[in-house]
């Protein structure tokens, strides 16, 4: 069983060799504590699921020794297991303000207000969690009061970055300036932790004001009714999306939940405050076509988000040929598919649509190059490991960090418990790492049993064969089937695959498992002969 020693160990149980489902724990004097716990979401890989986690059973056996989880933003790639998680967990979350509000309306909508305790600290606290000393830097990003970690132990300072960029020009809130950071490089850092995400990119991120001018432009030279689509959490983004309605003379209206939340939970932490009045659905409709903006959840092709109801046509909101679509958001890897449907549904109806192609509309929220280098100078880390990637990601920031003249780099990937200090770092060992799906409301392992059959009914079909015996001789059988490749003369296909449970069925006398295993093969025999592929085969024998 792992304790830490007079030693500093991390251990990425998410984050690291994928993007999203950020989860890291430090180690130090027997004692942990977790920065950020997230999700990441379904793909093709995952057939009907929405919601991937980390699997934390290495924290878990060790919860005895979990302190705290320190969560650096409100982005749901770092807080969004915890309605799910956390409580098992049972130790306090650190929070900022605005963090805090977006994670209790989580846990309300769980019922677990009273079962998970939520500590509100400032964007640029210090406080002491057993033998972690904790100083919060704010630093910009794409959500609100986004709080790198400075972690002190009796072996080493760590530098947690968290998501991040630089931006001279953030629009709300005030992010450590480069004196501030210099001042934590001049006291000493041993470890910088670093967001990976756009280590390819030789350009800067560039400044969220920014795209005031395009998404000005954009609107502005829209005839009709506009739609302007962006990520929910980007309060920043909103309060410009607010400045060009008016700027433009159109009344806001807003279609999406999220969007609802966070609204409601910036303006709670003092932010907002100048965003403009909004309409509902019905008041939008009645406006003249040319004096309404509406604000949409959907940009990534969500398919119950507004914008793809819109496209669709079964929203509230009614678009028609000479409508815009803005699409202030980047795509993320993995969406193309869906984005482009709705798209190409807008397109068909002869709805332009801008993109950041076209336009300055939109930034990233996380740090190329420039902005690497700058942040390797301020802080002179003598070892970097990066995190939030891809492997390709973290390798290139590695790459490029000693190229910065940062002394060393280690690559790590979920599962690698690392030792940082004393002396050089290095990967003690693998550890269980893993994902969990959240499949309706039950909790299961990625690599269970359900989500491999249910791959396995996708990949190939199945097939339902109920044999009828009387006094232990056939006497009938029925065969039903969903998602094989049959659609032709089917009555011929269900008649041979009869004949073949039959054949099988009445074959010499054997035993109930062994003449259920024949019938089986006898029919998944003649599917494949008719498809060319493997179907699973559930059979059903009744005595009567």
């Amino acid at each position: 069983m792992t304790v830490p020693g007079k030693e500093l160990l991390f251990l990425a149980l998410g984050g690291s060799g994928e993007i999203g489902m950020n989860a890291n724990l430090y180690g130090c004097d027997g004692k942990w504590i977790m920065l950020d716990l997230g999700v990441s979401f379904g793909s093709q890989d995952y057939p009907g699921i929405d919601i991937v986690m980390p699997d934390l059973e290495f924290i878990e056996d060790r919860k005895a020794d979990l302190l705290g989880i320190i969560l650096t933003h409100g982005h749901e790639d770092h807080i969004g297991a915890i309605p799910y998680l956390a409580a098992d967990l049972g130790v306090p979350l650190y929070a900022n303000r605005f963090t805090a509000g977006l994670i209790a309306h989580k846990l309300a909508e769980e019922g677990l207000e009273k079962e998970v305790e939520l500590k509100v600290v400032d964007i640029d606290a210090q406080f002491r969690v057993g033998p972690f000393g904790i100083r919060l830097m704010p630093l910009a990003h794409s959500i609100l009061e986004m709080s790198a970690a400075v972690i002190d132990t009796p072996y080493g300072r760590v530098f947690h970055t968290g998501d991040w960029k630089l931006d001279d020009d953030p629009v709300i809130g005030t992010p450590s300036s480069a004196a501030a950071l210099t001042a934590v490089g001049d006291e000493g850092v041993d470890v910088l932790v670093c967001d990976s995400t756009n280590a390819f990119n030789a350009q800067a991120s560039g400044t969220e004001g920014g795209v005031r001018d395009g998404l000005l432009a954009a609107v502005g030279a829209a005839k009709g009714r506009v739609v302007v689509t962006t990520f929910a959490s980007n309060a920043a983004r909103l309060d410009t999306l607010g400045q060009v309605a008016k700027a433009t003379g159109r009344t806001l209206c807003v279609a999406g939940r999220s969007l609802d939340r966070i609204l409601g939970v910036a303006r709670t932490a003092g932010y907002l405050k100048d965003f403009p009045p909004t309409v509902d659905f019905d008041e939008a409709m009645r406006l003249p076509r040319d004096k309404v903006m509406i604000v949409a959840t959907g940009g990534q092709g969500e398919p119950r988000a507004a914008l793809a109801r819109i496209a669709e046509g079964i929203h509230q909101i009614k678009l028609e040929a000479g409508d815009t679509v803005v699409f202030s958001s980047k795509q993320i890897p993995g969406n193309e598919i869906a984005i482009g449907r709705i798209m190409n549904q807008l397109a068909a109806r002869d709805i332009l649509t801008v993109t950041e192609k076209q336009a300055h509309i939109h930034v990233s929220g996380h740090p190329g190059q420039p902005e690497l280098a700058a942040l390797y100078g301020w802080l002179r880390p003598r070892l970097i490991v990066p995190v939030h990637g891809e492997i390709r990601h973290m390798h290139e920031q590695a790459r490029f960090a000693l190229e910065q003249g940062v002394p060393d780099a280690l690559v790590q990937e979920n599962g690698d418990l690392v030792r940082l200090a004393p002396g050089p770092a290095h990967i003690l060992e693998r550890v269980r790492s893993g994902r969990l799906i959240l499949d309706g409301d039950v909790i299961l392992p990625a690599d269970g049993e359900t989500i491999n059959e249910r791959r396995k009914l996708s990949f190939y079909g199945q097939i339902s064969v109920a044999v009828v015996l009387s006094r232990g001789k056939f006497a009938d059988s029925a065969i039903q089937y969903r998602g094989v490749p049959v659609e032709d003369e089917r009555e011929v296909f269900l008649d041979e695959m009869n004949a073949a449970a039959e054949k099988a069925a009445k074959s010499p006398a054997r035993d109930r498992d062994a003449l259920k295993e024949a019938i089986r093969l006898g029919v998944r025999r003649i599917a494949t002969d008719w498809t060319g592929k493997k179907p699973i085969v559930d059979v059903l024998i009744l005595d009567i």
